[in-house]
This record gives structure tokens, sequence and C-alpha cells, in this order.
């Protein structure tokens, strides 16, 4: 799996003009999942991601977490994280695990979050979406499994 966080002050993911999942404060999450992923991946980076302190503390130090500021994730499902754009000028999205595979574990990794106290948010997976969010800091950072 291959994620990447982003700290957000606010986001709202739209799917057909209509708001799916809106957050105030706390993470956006793209997520990419490829074929040889398993339940373990899902586990390690829903306990990674959600205990990843990227938030300032009150000496603007980065020793919180999403859990320590009482934060929100949106999650989005983004299969293009495995586009290999190595040759031409098309990537190749054949890293990326195929819609039946990816549906089951991405929602087994948002239920993951869920259990350890973190309210989830989504967009819907395989659609369209428009994804609307301020990044603060900016901090993003790229986070996989394996």
């Amino acid at each position: 799996m291959r994620i990447v966080v982003q700290r957000s002050l606010e986001a709202t993911v739209t799917v057909n003009n209509e708001i799916t999942g809106k957050i105030n404060h706390g993470l956006v999450l793209l997520v990419g999942i490829t074929h040889d992923d398993t339940e373990e991946d899902v586990h390690y980076l829903a306990e990674k991601i959600s205990n990843l302190r990227i938030f300032e503390d009150e000496n603007e130090k980065l020793n919180l977490s999403v859990k320590d500021v009482g934060g929100q994730i949106l999650s989005i499902s983004q299969f293009t994280l495995y586009g290999d754009c190595r040759k031409g000028r098309r990537p190749n999205f054949m890293n990326a695990a195929k819609p039946e595979y990816a549906v089951k574990l991405y929602d087994k990794f948002n239920n993951s979050l869920r259990n350890l106290g973190i309210q989830v948010e989504t967009g819907v997976f395989g659609e369209m979406m428009d994804v609307s969010f301020t990044n603060h800091g900016p901090v993003t950072l790229i986070v996989e499994s394996k």
C-alpha cells in the first residue's frame, strides 16, 4: 500500500455534485493499493498513520498525532498512486490492484482507522471525485507498507 498523507485544516470530497465526505481538521489520505497488499499492510498503515506525529505541540514541534489533536481523516481511494511513468507519456497502471480486490482492503483500512477511535470520511470507491482541501503547513508525506 502507498498512502499520501496531507495535514489539512478542512477538506471535502464531492461525487456527482454531492458532498460524500467532509472533515474540519486532520488528515487527507490518498490511498493506493497494489496486487500483493494484505490485511497485514492495512493494519500496519492504519496504526502508523493514526500515530504519526505531524501536528504541532505547544512548542511548535511535530509531536502530536491525529488522535492526539482529535482530528478526523478524509480517505480517498487513489489507484493512480501506482501509475508507472517511466516509459512513454501515458502512465501504466498495471501495478494497481484490481478494483474488486482493492475495495475490500480499502474498506478494511478505513474500518481499522475507525476502530482506533478516529472519525473517517470517504469518497466513493471507483467514482470520479473532486477533492478540495487546505494543506496546512504544508505537510505532505508518502507512507508505504513495503
